[in-house]
């Protein structure tokens, strides 16, 4: 009422002072009304969505159980809409890919380097450079394959990398294909193929050794397979269970990829000769200026896209070697983490815990606000249209089963262990305004359906409302 008293005053006199006195409180007034009415606004909002997520997700009776974190950020006008438990540490799961992401599409630019070479007369010697795409059946082009076949007198350059598995890594998961080891240069995926016909079963690669009792037995194509190897050995049981019938022909177990494995295995491929030569680094050639020529293999988003649709641990692991391999100069997670952590995030809000680059580790500890933040330096850094295309978006990939009627309205990606599950990404709403949001779950004891089930009603509901 004062302003309005004031006014009033100022509106009964007639000199030009009086006016301009009367044009400034008027503007004064309307300002104040202007922010406190946009304080307000943000407030409802804030409070709305303080009573969903209560209501939705801290009553759900799955969730109430565990603990959830909740991030929702508004990058137009830098406000965080709401937040819970968003500055303490979860585990993270798949979602510790997006800070993989964000490695690869800085480090490693258009196409992945497949690999490096320096040639000396009619000799050749190759230096691994990480690339999962080799030999990998879903990748038709293979250029380092039919560059490698038309030379001779080759010699195998190796880092004597040797951190297959990563730090804290389940051990007896060791021969599901979702945890395939990581190497210097892989070869099919770093996976052991069992085919199976009616004329019996093949091996690739071809030089591993195949136990088949039922090799003589045609009849037993059609049944359920299971395959087993010790943990060190690339040596393959096959059994049959005759009392299953199973309408699969392609089985897939791990291999090691040891440092002599490799050459091995890239020999038999080729069908020749391939040479040894140890602990020889693209930072320690390029300084004593060897010159070493490359050879692209794939487009970097033909391997990103994958790596988030169908959230490929073994994509994830080799991307952060890459990566490290283009900045470093040799293939280490923990040195390109702590390098990516201390330029390009130097400014997260909590410095995560990051130790592996697909996110199996339960080491790994992130908060919603660190993914709020790196999502927003994505979008600020990247083509928002190369973010869209690389992340699913409702109905695809890990999302096939969610958020089918915001197809093309949200891009984010999951994140799914034993009693933990994560999304973070980006959401457009009906009013066309951007939220960037995380929601992180973890120590629930049910399974993880009710868990995204509950965090969709959610994310939805803002989608409608907001």
């Amino acid at each position: 009422m004062g302003h309005y008293k004031k006014l009033l005053a100022c509106v009964k006199g007639t000199d030009a002072g009086h006016f301009q006195r009367t044009s400034k409180l008027m503007r004064s007034y309307f300002c104040q009304l202007f922010i406190a009415s946009c304080l307000l606004s943000s407030c409802s909002v804030s409070k709305q969505i303080y009573k969903q997520a209560g209501n939705i997700l801290l009553k759900d009776s799955a969730i109430r159980k565990g603990h959830i974190g909740i991030s929702i950020y508004e990058p137009a006008t830098g406000k965080y809409w709401y937040e819970h438990n968003a500055d303490k540490f979860f585990v993270p799961a798949s979602n510790t890919k997006l800070f993989t992401l964000y490695a690869g599409m800085k480090y490693l630019g258009d196409s992945l380097v497949g690999l490096r070479y320096a040639e000396k007369g009619a000799s050749i010697t190759i230096f691994p450079a990480a690339d999962p795409t080799f030999l990998l059946p879903e990748y038709k082009k293979q250029f380092v394959f039919e560059f490698l076949k038309t030379k001779n007198n080759i010699s195998y350059c190796s880092q004597l990398f040797s951190d297959n598995l990563g730090n804290g890594w389940a051990w007896n998961d060791y021969k599901e294909p979702y945890m395939a080891q990581s190497s210097e240069m892989p070869i099919y995926g770093n996976l052991i193929r069992v085919y199976g016909n009616t004329d019996g079963f093949s091996i690739v690669p071809g030089n591993i050794l195949l136990h088949n009792p039922a090799k003589n037995n045609t009849n037993n194509f059609g049944f359920q397979i299971a395959l087993h190897r010790e943990w060190n050995k690339n040596e393959v049981f096959l059994s049959v269970d005759s009392s299953r019938v199973s309408g699969q022909s392609t089985y897939e177990i791990t291999l090691v990829p040891g440092i002599y494995e490799v050459p091995e295995f890239l020999a038999d491929t080729l069908k020749k000769k391939i040479n040894f030569v140890p602990n020889k680094k693209v930072d320690s050639i390029n300084n004593n200026d060897i010159r070493l020529n490359k050879i692209h293999s794939q487009p970097s988003d033909s391997l990103f896209k994958p790596m988030m649709h169908r959230s490929d641990n073994f994509f994830a692991e080799q991307t952060l070697l890459m990566a490290s391999n283009e900045k470093l100069g040799y293939m280490s997670d923990k040195e390109i983490i702590d390098t990516v952590l201390k330029t390009h995030l130097k400014g997260i809000p909590q410095k995560p815990k990051w130790v592996d680059g697909s996110g199996l580790s339960r080491y790994n500890l992130f908060t919603p606000q660190s993914f709020i933040y790196l999502l927003n330096k994505m979008k600020k850094e990247f083509d928002w249209e190369r973010i869209k295309n690389i992340l699913p978006t409702g109905g695809e990939g890990t999302l096939n089963n969610y958020y089918k009627t915001e197809a093309s309205f949200i891009f984010a990606k999951t994140g799914t262990l034993s009693n933990n599950c994560a999304l973070s990404g980006y959401l457009i709403t009906k009013k066309n305004k951007l939220l960037i949001f995380s929601v992180l779950a973890n120590n629930y004891q049910t399974g993880a359906t009710p868990v995204r089930r509950a965090v969709e009603k959610f994310i939805k509901n803002i989608r409608e409302k907001y």
